[in-house]
């Protein structure tokens, strides 16, 4: 396959086409489209959304997306949205890596869910081998990858994104797609939302730029496979996996137009925000992208980043303070480590502190922070880590809670914190 083509720009009206000629001219839906394709709209948004909000595109392709046979369930896998199994918790949570699993697993098949709530499913993905004769899409929602390890392939209806670690891919709902790894396994994090499609956020006071620019987020170009064969089409729908047979490639889009499109961002692109005089800002500052809710200014998930940085701010407690949260955390390391804790967090962990349940740097952190010359900057390097923050409680599955990866002393990373409380004497 040829090197991946892309257009710039966030939330624009794209238009591709692999043939020339193909795209309709002043219309969506003519009597005959060229080259004997058919039309077919892909809609993300009501149709009767703000125009502001309104997600859609037209797929110009060699046959309908009803093509395919009959869909049945699959047998339940690890990959579900069964959030019910356990009661929430307000213990923090810390996962270590999870070992490379057996046998032949790819992108779909390797999908391990470990929490999620109405707003969002959050899952680790490990992968060896590439998606061969079988395709996916997600009817229950938008997909926010991560990887980890190992770079990636996403061939889809738009056409062809690649993404390495430090990268994040962004899959619509209902888009259907194949995963190929470009090396021998690859590993990372996938965040499903339920809500209100993602967006850069609003930058208020800071103004036209900063953090994540819209330059810099990248959609294919049209790309399609003619291909007649006996393949899997794959559905998630209402939180399990069904299959139908479908006896060509659901790829076979020739040309494509609209604002409903896959996209990629590189995380090492972000612009940091911080402070140079005192105090230590909320993380808000790090805010990649959001899914609004239904109350202003608060999203159903945010993806905040935390990447290298200067630190400068004077007579400062520089590294995240001790806080407790309206909103619930699930955190990922992509590389290096984090600034907040000295060990037990390492690339491809995670960890959850749920709603109001108090965390902050561990006892090694806070002493190193507590004395440290702030007459020079701390410079952090070298590191890539990430929060899925939502505002309704994240629920552990049962397999998340039963890993052996689930260390049970995290908490005892605190333990070292002494009573430091002093009062001189009256006089």
């Amino acid at each position: 396959m040829s090197t991946p083509q892309y257009q710039s720009g966030f939330g624009n009206h794209f238009a591709s086409e692999a043939i020339a000629d193909t795209l309709p001219i002043g219309r969506n839906s003519p009597q005959r489209v060229a080259h004997g394709l058919y039309a077919e709209q892909l809609s993300g948004t009501a149709f009767t959304a703000p125009r502001a909000e309104n997600r859609r595109s037209w797929l110009y392709r060699i046959r309908p997306g009803a093509v395919h046979g009959s869909f049945s369930a699959l047998p339940e896998a690890a990959f579900h949205n069964r959030f019910d199994e356990l009661p929430a918790t307000p213990n923090q949570l810390r996962w270590s890596p999870r070992p490379a699993a057996p046998g032949p697993r790819d992108f779909i098949e390797g999908m391990w869910t470990i929490a999620g709530n109405e707003a969002v499913g959050i899952h680790l993905y490990q992968a060896n081998r590439s998606m061969q004769g079988r395709y996916f899409y997600n009817a229950d929602a938008e997909m926010l990858v991560v990887p980890q390890s190992g770079r990636l392939r996403f061939a889809s209806e738009f056409g062809v994104i690649e993404a390495e670690p430090q990268e994040i891919v962004v899959l619509p709902r209902g888009m259907r797609f194949r995963v190929e790894l470009l090396d021998d396994v690859a590993s990372g994090y996938v965040c499903e939302n339920f809500g209100a499609l993602l967006r850069i956020p609003d930058l208020g006071p800071i103004g036209s730029n900063g953090l994540a620019n819209p330059r810099d987020f990248q959609t294919p170009v049209a790309t399609f496979e003619d291909i007649e064969g006996s393949f899997e089409l794959v559905n998630k729908f209402q939180g399990r996996l069904w299959s139908a047979p479908i006896g060509h490639s659901p790829l076979d889009v020739v040309a494509w137009h609209g604002n409903y499109v896959p996209y990629k961002y590189d995380l090492r692109r972000f612009n940091t925000i911080g402070s140079i005089s005192f105090d230590h800002p909320d993380p808000s500052i790090f805010l990649v992208l959001t899914a609004p809710s239904d109350t202003a200014g608060v999203g159903t998930l945010d993806l905040a980043i935390f990447p290298p940085r200067w630190l400068v701010a004077q007579d400062t407690f520089r590294p995240p303070w001790f806080h407790r949260n309206i909103a619930s955390e699930f955190m990922g390391l992509v590389h290096g480590s984090y600034d907040a804790k000295a060990d037990g967090f390492a690339p491809g962990g995670a960890s959850l502190h749920n709603c109001m349940s108090a965390h902050g740097p561990d006892a090694v952190t806070f002493e190193r922070a507590s004395n440290a010359d702030l007459s020079r900057p701390d410079v952090i390097v070298d590191t890539m880590a990430f929060m899925f923050e939502t505002r309704a409680v994240l629920r552990p599955t049962l397999q998340a809670m039963q890993a052996p990866e689930l260390q049970p002393d995290y908490q005892q990373c605190w333990a070292g914190l002494k009573r430091n409380f002093r009062v001189a004497p009256a006089g």
